[in-house]
């Protein structure tokens, strides 16, 4: 998926899941916070969760997805 399609589809799906207010304001958060992606995906992401856990998950998705 090339870099347009990326931001198209993920605007969109903010935009339906939150609402065009609620993105915008999420959109203006990144742009003017310090935010550190890696860090908070190493503390919040998948913790408590075992690798086999993990990978069922991903695989549950990729069903639904993929």
């Amino acid at each position: 998926m090339n870099n347009t399609a990326l931001l198209d589809k993920g605007l969109t799906y903010l935009t339906n899941e939150l609402g065009l207010l609620e993105t915008e304001q999420f959109v203006y958060l990144l742009l003017s916070q310090p935010f550190d992606y890696t860090e908070w995906r190493k503390n919040n992401l998948f913790v408590g969760l075992s690798v086999d856990e993990i990978s069922n998950a991903a695989d549950r998705y990729c069903k639904v997805l993929c």
